[in-house]
């Protein structure tokens, strides 16, 4: 009996022992564990953040190929013209050099063109709803080929002063309006305060500005009329500018005003020369040459 109740005994402690160290052991797995996923978490942590910090800086920072798509749309934007002149850019292009020189006899035998264009103008006059660059670029044009439309009235000659009274001739009917030379010169464009304008309209004669051969519209007005009026000053022609002498075409005299507007009319003229024009510089006006600019 004795026997047996020792065998017992060592049974029950082995089992015990076995127990407890099974539980250490389960105890121990469980703190590798915790401790794994302490030590894992925090770089896990740190991952999500860096993520969270490169979206934050991809949606906020445009790449480069945003960057030139956005520019490129902006680039592709066209202003959309209030008046096609078409028709009148084909007419100078084929017919006016250059140099400003008029071929008004091969304009003759083609003036349907130029009759066409006309039509075009009188019968769709200026609107409130235009902007001011697309009722300049109208009114230039208008006077230029109604000026090219007088000559050829009365072509051949040899200067548009041969004509009677040519800037007062109302020959052209803008809706229910008469118009000459002198109403869309000084009653319309003059009133626009754009001084340039007299570096762009036409009198179809040598000391004129030259007759740009391309039509002005809206969208490039602003550069043409700065190239057609930095010409102008530069021809020698027409005006011999140094720094301390200026010898000018009478448009500054006749117009003396327009150009005042801004402040005096070396101002103006320092805007568009190459030449510091000294405010002390002396000033003539050169001989008008009333020729035609054929």
């Amino acid at each position: 009996m004795k026997q047996i109740a020792l065998l017992i005994l060592l049974v029950l402690v082995t089992s015990c022992g076995g127990t407890k160290k099974a539980i250490e052991n389960s105890e121990s797995t469980k703190q590798v564990e915790k401790t794994k996923i302490t030590n894992t978490s925090e770089p896990e942590i740190k991952v999500e953040k860096e993520i969270d910090t490169e979206v934050k800086t991809k949606e906020e920072t445009p790449t480069k190929t945003e960057v030139m798509i956005k520019d490129s749309e902006i680039k592709v934007e066209t202003k959309t013209e209030a008046f096609n002149h078409d028709v009148l850019n084909t007419l100078l292009q084929t017919h006016v050099s250059k140099n400003g020189n008029v071929n008004y006899k091969n304009i003759k035998a083609q003036r349907t063109e130029l009759y066409n264009y006309i039509k075009l103008l009188t019968d769709n006059t200026p609107t409130d709803t235009w902007s001011r660059e697309d009722k300049l670029a109208y009114w230039i044009n208008a006077y230029n080929a109604l000026t090219v439309d007088l000559i050829l009235k009365n072509y051949p000659l040899k200067s548009i002063k041969d004509i009677d009274k040519p800037w007062d001739q109302r020959l052209w009917k803008f809706g229910d309006k008469w118009l000459n030379l002198n109403d869309i010169e000084h009653q319309i464009l003059r009133k626009m305060d754009e001084p340039r304008i007299h570096f762009a309209i036409v009198c179809a004669s040598f000391s004129c500005p030259k007759l740009l051969n391309e039509a002005y519209t809206a969208s490039n007005l602003e550069e043409q009329l700065t190239r057609v009026t930095k010409e102008f000053l530069a021809d020698e022609d027409r005006n011999n500018i140094s720094e301390n002498n200026l010898k000018l075409s009478k448009i500054f005299k006749w117009f003396a005003k327009d150009f005042k507007t801004n402040g005096s009319l070396i101002d103006f003229l320092n805007e568009y020369t190459e030449v510091e024009i000294s405010s002390k510089a002396k000033k003539s006006f050169k001989d008008y040459n009333w020729d035609l600019n054929d």
